[in-house]
Formats: C-alpha cells, structure tokens, sequence
C-alpha cells in the first residue's frame, strides 16, 4: 500500500517539508518515522487519536513507528495552542501518566519483534548538561526566527515564559537522537507543531547530515467550528474510567451530518468506497452513517463488545425502556428511607453535571422516571418505584440510566 496516498486520501495531510522527497523515500523502503505525546494527563483523548490513526496507516504499510511519551518535554511544558503557562506536574505524576500512555499506544500499535518503538524521552533529556547543550544545540537556533512562530507569537502578547521557550530545542533535540539511535528520518504531528518539526529537520540537517522530512495532521475542527475531541462534559477521553465507551459511542452518535464522512474516513479503517456510499446519503438516511461511524470508532477504542453494548443500549435509552444493556447506577434502600432526592442520583448517575443543574432541568421538564415527567426540583426517590423492579432515568433524549437497588 502506498502510504502517501492513503494519508493524503483520507485527509491526514496539511503540511509536508518536501512532497515529492518524502514520497520517494515512503516508496523506497520502510521509513523509521515518530510522534511524541506529552503524558499531561493520564489517557489519550479523541485529539490524540488522529495522528494515532496516522500511525496505524503507515505500519500497516511497511514503516516503523516510534511513540514518544515526553517523559522529560512534559516538564517544560509545550506553549504550542495555549493561552497560558500549563499546569507543571510532579515527577511522579509524569511517571504515572506516562505508563497509562504507554498501555493506551500498545492497544493501537503494534511494538513487539521491533515493528515499531515505544520511548520516553526522559531517558536522555533529564541527563543533559545544560552548559553543554546550550554549546552544542543552542547555538543553532535563532531567537528572531522561533519569535516568529505562530505558538511563540500568540503568547507574547499574554506573556511567554522562559522555561517554555526551551521547548522548541528540546524537541528538536528528539529529532536529533532518534535518528542518532535509530535511524528516524520522519517527524509527524499536527499542525499546531509545524514550527518545533522545522527546527528539528533543520538540526538533524545540521549536525548529523540528514535527509529528514516532517509532516502534519491537520487541526480538525468539527462544520460548526468546535474543536475536535471537545464535548459539553469537556474532553472526549479514551480511558473508560474516564469516559464510559456508551457516551464515546453517543458522541460520534451525535456527531454533525456534515462531519460524517470526515470522521468515517479519519477515525475508522472502512475502505474509501464504502465510506462514498454514507457520503452520498441524505436527509434521515445519514443516521446509518452515523451509527456506523460511531460502531466503528467506539471498537476500535474499546472493542467490539463495548461497541456492540454501547449500540445496544442506545437502541434501549430511545425506547424507554428498563434494559441491561443501559448505563445503571445503584442505590441502598437506607439511602431511599433517609431520603434520597432525584436530582442527587441524575448529578451521581452522571446524567447531569451536579445537582444544581439535575434541578434545573426538572424544573424545565427535561426530566423522565419511567416515562412519568418530573416537576419538583426537591422530590424524593420514592420507594415503590423500585419495588416492581429497575427504573429508568431519562434526561432530554439522549441520557438515560438504570437505576437499581444494590
């Protein structure tokens, strides 16, 4: 498979050093390439999944990817997209995040028998010399040129600290010693990092004599202009502990019907031909797309089980009815008989973001107990509803839950 065209197909192309140079060298044989991911947090997020999703292309073609976990640039912090300095983490949380990274890389790439690298770049960023490495690396940098650069320029005005200045150098520094160790000749990323990929095939170019290339994933936007990966619970997170695969399923669910074929073809492995076919439906046809579009990106994160249950229960919270297949929460009869309000199990149960706003939408009618609407902001649970068994909950048309004694 040529791995250019189907990047460029599928719309994983923005920006590219040398079109024509990086072609020849994907066709020439296998092309050690890398990303890196700042372990920030503990999980991925739908954000990450893209240039993962890039990854995964070019393997499956031949090449052999590296994954960084940024065990050491996550110390500095990368001022690339943000307004403000980011939170600075403990070693420790560093350490943590990082091998929860790790584990989520291994489920989308494949790293045994040397078909691809999993790396921390504290490894020989944490060691460095400083006075050395302002020797030997910082003098190939210019000031003038890394304040023009769209991530330093967009926090001058705000204030750029100096710690994060260093960021370009040190991943640029990446660059240098994977090619050193393992012959990487290929920085991907998204277009957000187009400065930091320049200063790094510039330096390799520099002091090891290089030919290297980088290239960008585009900023994906949804069509009404909201970053991709945003919902309104915030981040859409790979993690189950920290986004249950049923809501993963129901975001691309609900996706906009401009955006399906996009998606389909970015965040899925469904040939071009077959995803031509969604593109071309229309009106309230486009809801198989969608459905298929969120089967397909929900097993690929978390299996085809989960998909399959997530589908399942979706199909349930739509009918109204009490199933398995639903999210459920558990309350105690103690709970029930001391009190227990409605509008507290909705904020437990996950259905709303706390208790004041389970309030406010019982109070503008938002809110279902087996298909009964609710009115009173300060009701209780009453203890006949479970009497005959489970209750369903259901806020708006697109949250529901079981609730259940346990």
């Amino acid at each position: 498979m040529d791995a250019f065209e189907i990047l460029r197909d599928r719309g994983f192309l923005q920006q590219c050093t040398d079109e024509d140079a990086l072609k020849a060298a994907l066709s020439a044989g296998s092309v050690t390439f890398y990303v890196g991911f700042d372990p920030t947090a503990d999980s991925l997020h739908v954000g990450h999944l893209l240039p993962v999703m890039a990854m995964r292309w070019m393997q499956q073609c031949g090449h052999r990817p590296i994954a960084i976990v940024g065990g050491g640039t996550a110390m500095v912090g990368d001022p690339s997209g943000k307004t403000e300095l980011r939170q600075m983490l403990t070693r420790e949380q560093i350490v943590a995040n990082t091998n929860a990274l790790k584990a989520q890389l291994s489920h989308f790439l494949s790293f045994e028998d040397g078909a691809g690298l999993l790396v921390d770049n504290a490894d020989w960023l944490l060691d460095l010399s400083y006075i050395q490495f302002l020797r030997d690396i910082g003098r190939h940098f210019s000031v003038n040129r890394m304040l023009s650069a769209e991530a330093y320029k967009m926090r001058l005005e705000r204030g750029l600290s100096f710690i994060e200045f260093n960021y370009q150098l040190l991943q640029a520094y990446d660059f240098l010693e994977l090619n050193r160790r393992y012959g990487c000749t290929l920085q991907m990323g998204g277009d957000d990092q187009w400065g930091n990929i320049l200063a790094g095939t510039d330096l390799v170019r520099r002091i090891a004599r290089a030919d290297v290339h980088g290239l960008t994933q585009p900023l994906i936007t949804t069509a009404t202009g909201a970053k991709m990966g945003k919902s309104a619970a915030g981040a859409v997170w790979l993690d189950p502990a920290r986004l249950p695969p049923f809501d993963y399923y129901q975001y691309w669910l609900n996706v906009d019907d401009r955006d399906v074929g996009r998606f389909l073809k970015l965040y899925t492995a469904l040939p071009l031909d077959e995803i031509a076919r969604y593109e071309a439906l229309q009106g309230a046809d486009i809801r198989e797309g969608k459905a298929r579009l969120a089967w397909e990106s929900t097993a690929l994160v978390h299996g085809a089980e989960a998909a399959d249950q997530a589908a399942a229960a979706g199909r349930a919270m739509v009918s109204a009815t009490a199933s398995e297949d639903l999210p459920t929460h558990s309350v105690s009869e103690d709970a029930i008989a001391q009190g227990l309000k409605v509008a507290a199990v909705l904020a437990d149960a996950g259905l709303c973001k706390s208790r004041s706003d389970a309030r406010r939408q019982i109070e503008g009618g938002a809110v279902r107990v087996n298909g009964e609407k609710v009115s009173d902001p300060e009701l209780n649970v009453d203890p006949t509803w479970l009497a005959q068994g489970d209750v369903v909950l259901r806020v708006g048309k697109k949250r529901a839950a079981r609730l259940m004694l346990g």
